[in-house]
């Protein structure tokens, strides 16, 4: 079992244990469920933030290293958990990870100087 997948099946094993059931998910479930993510990810994102020292006005600040390395790691789980809730495996996210990778080089390559939302359809 590789790293991405071991964490996938972890993560599967937490969800239940808190009452999350991803398998059989209404629509309505699954907008639910993707909606509490965005919104745990967003309050995640501003943990990480203050990790950070971004108060340019304030002398007091320290970059919280470890605290953003588990700020970071608490995304990976609610990201994580936004792919289960789409039926998407390790290998799914991977398969999608490499296409959208070569996207983004293609985009590059052309200088990204138009926006092309069907270069992205076959993902």
């Amino acid at each position: 079992m590789d790293k991405l997948e071991n964490i996938f099946n972890l993560q599967e094993q937490l969800n239940s244990r808190i009452g999350v059931d991803m398998k059989s998910m209404s629509e309505e479930d699954q907008t639910k469920w993707i909606l509490n993510y965005i919104r745990a990810m967003q309050q995640e994102l501003a943990e990480l933030t203050d990790s950070v020292p971004w108060k340019w006005w304030a002398k007091y600040q320290e970059f919280d290293k470890q605290n953003a390395r588990v700020e970071i790691v608490d995304l990976f789980h609610f990201l994580i958990s936004m792919a289960q809730v789409m039926g998407m495996s390790a290998d799914d996210v991977h398969e999608a990870y490499l296409k959208k990778n070569k996207v983004n080089h293609e985009r590059q390559e052309s200088g990204y100087v138009k926006k092309d939302e069907n270069d992205s359809r076959h993902i």
